[in-house]
C-alpha cells in the first residue's frame, strides 16, 4: 500500500511539473508573439530609448473649432503605435539623428526616396517617422515595406484630406474663389488677394506645422530628444552619405558656426549641387534636408502667432519672410559644399498621385550617385566659408496669400496648443 502511495505522489508531481513547463513555455511563446507585434513596447521602450523616466503618452488636445469624424479619431489611435521592427532593430545609438519624412500622396516618389534610405550608411542606428497628410493606403503599404530601420507612421487627424465635406475640408457653405460672401451668403474670410481658402492648398502649411508640434513635444519616442532631428520630403532623394554627414555637421555646428540655428543636406539653391570646395559652408536655412535641434524648436514655437497669421499657404516662405527674421539676427545653416540630398519633384502642389500620372520623365528618376556620395565627405579641419546677403524671400515679403480664412489661423493657432 505504501509502495502504491508513494508511485501515485511521484505521479502528481510530475503531473504538476509537466503543467508548471508547459504554462511556463507558453508564456514565453506569448510574450515573443506580443513583442514581434509591439504590442508590449512600452514595457521595453525605456530601454530602446535609453531613457530613465517612465514612458508617459501625451493626449493632444482636440482642435475647439473640430468635431472629429471615425477616420480622423483612428488615425489619433493609430499614431500612439509604436514603432515597427524593434524586433530587428531593439536598440537605437545615442547619438542619432532621428529622421521625419513628410509625405502626402504621391507613391511613385516615396518608392524612389524610401529606396534610396535604404542605402543610406548609418539607417538601422536611428528611427524613422513618416509622417502623412491624410490617409491612402498605397502610401501606408509602401512604409509598412520598410525593414530596413525603426519605422513609425503618424498621421495627421486633422488633415483636410480627412474631412470631405466640413471644416478643414471643403464645407458646402465654403466660399470659393472671390466669392462675396454677403452677397452670396456663404462662410469664409479671403486673403489679401481677395481668394477664398482651397482645403487642397491650405494643407501644405496645416501638415507641417501640425507634424512639428507633434514631433518635438506630442510623441513619446522624440519628444524628450536632446539631438537633432532631419526633415526630408517624399520628393528629397537622399545620398549614401547623407546621415554620416548630418552626424558630422550637427556635431560640428556649435564648434565651427555658432551662429548658425541648423545643418543642410543640401544648398539653399535647389538646383545646385554644391560648390565643391573643401571647405563648410553656412548660407541661409533651406528646405530640403534640413535639421535642428529642440533649441531652435522652441525659437520657433514662440512664434506660432506670427507662423499662423501670415498670408502664405507655403510653410517655408513663411518661415524666411517672418519667423526668421523674428529672432533678430539672421539665421545661417551649415552644410558641406557637395549635396547630400536632390529635389527631384516636378509635380506641383499634390499632383501626381498615381503611379500610371505622376509627372516625372517617363517614370523614372536618373540621378547619378558617384563614389564620393557613398560615403561621409566632410572635413572636421575645414573652414566656413560664409554666404551673407543672399537673394530669396526675405523680412517685408507680403506673402503668396492663399491663408487669409480665420479658421485656418485659428486651426493653427490651436496645433501650437495642442500638448501646451
Amino acid at each position: 500500500m505504501a509502495s502504491c502511495k508513494k508511485g501515485r505522489m511521484k505521479d502528481a508531481v510530475f503531473r504538476r511539473l509537466v503543467s508548471v513547463a508547459l504554462i511556463t513555455v507558453f508564456g514565453i511563446v506569448l510574450i515573443l508573439i506580443l513583442f514581434r507585434t509591439n504590442t508590449i513596447s512600452s514595457l521595453i521602450n525605456s530601454d530602446i530609448y535609453e531613457s530613465t523616466e517612465s514612458i508617459e503618452i501625451i493626449e493632444p488636445k482636440i482642435p475647439k473649432l473640430l468635431l472629429q469624424n471615425e477616420l480622423s479619431v483612428s488615425l489619433h489611435k493609430r499614431n500612439q503605435i509604436p514603432p515597427r521592427n524593434l524586433d530587428l532593430y531593439p536598440k537605437l545609438v545615442k547619438d542619432r539623428v532621428v529622421i521625419v519624412l513628410y509625405v502626402h500622396n504621391r507613391p511613385q516618389y516615396l518608392q524612389i526616396v524610401i529606396d534610396s534610405l535604404s542605402r543610406v550608411e548609418g539607417i538601422s542606428e536611428t528611427l524613422l517617422i513618416v509622417s502623412h497628410d491624410g490617409y491612402f493606403e498605397e502610401m501606408n503599404k509602401i512604409v509598412e515595406g520598410i525593414k530596413f530601420c525603426q519605422v513609425k507612421q503618424i498621421f495627421a487627424p486633422y488633415s483636410p484630406h480627412i474631412f470631405s465635406n466640413s471644416f478643414p475640408g471643403a464645407s458646402p457653405r465654403d466660399c470659393k474663389d472671390k466669392d462675396d460672401p454677403v452677397e452670396k451668403q456663404c462662410e469664409g474670410t479671403p486673403d489679401q488677394y481677395g481668394n477664398h481658402r482651397s482645403p487642397t492648398i491650405v494643407s501644405l502649411k496645416h501638415h507641417w506645422w501640425w507634424m512639428m508640434n507633434t514631433v518635438w513635444d506630442g510623441l513619446t519616442e522624440t519628444r524628450q530628444h536632446s539631438g537633432h532631428i532631419l526633415f526630408i520630403e517624399e520628393d528629397h532623394f537622399i545620398y549614401p552619405n547623407a546621415y554620416r554627414n548630418m552626424q558630422l555637421l550637427t556635431e560640428l555646428k556649435s564648434k565651427k558656426c555658432p551662429d548658425c540655428y541648423a545643418a543642410n543636406l543640401a544648398p539653399s539653391e535647389v538646383k545646385s549641387k554644391g560648390e565643391g570646395w573643401e571647405s563648410l559652408v553656412a548660407e541661409r536655412m533651406g528646405n530640403v534636408g534640413y535639421a535642428f535641434n529642440l533649441t531652435v524648436w522652441r525659437k520657433i514655437h514662440n512664434k506660432a502667432a506670427g507662423f499662423c497669421s501670415f498670408d502664405d499657404y507655403n510653410w517655408d516662405i513663411t518661415m524666411w519672410s517672418t519667423v526668421y527674421p523674428s529672432f533678430g539676427s539672421p539665421v545661417y545653416t551649415l552644410r558641406g559644399s557637395r549635396t547630400s540630398a536632390v529635389h527631384f519633384g516636378k509635380c506641383g502642389l499634390h499632383q501626381g498621385h498615381s503611379r500610371n500620372l505622376a509627372c516625372m520623365d517617363n517614370g523614372n528618376v536618373n540621378i547619378v550617385v558617384n563614389e564620393i556620395d557613398k560615403v561621409a565627405n566632410i572635413k572636421p579641419e575645414w573652414e566656413v566659408r560664409k554666404y551673407e546677403h543672399q537673394a530669396g524671400y526675405q523680412a517685408g515679403f507680403k506673402g503668396w496669400g492663399g491663408w487669409g480664412d480665420v479658421r485656418d489661423r485659428e486651426l493653427c493657432m490651436e496645433f501650437a496648443k495642442m500638448y501646451v
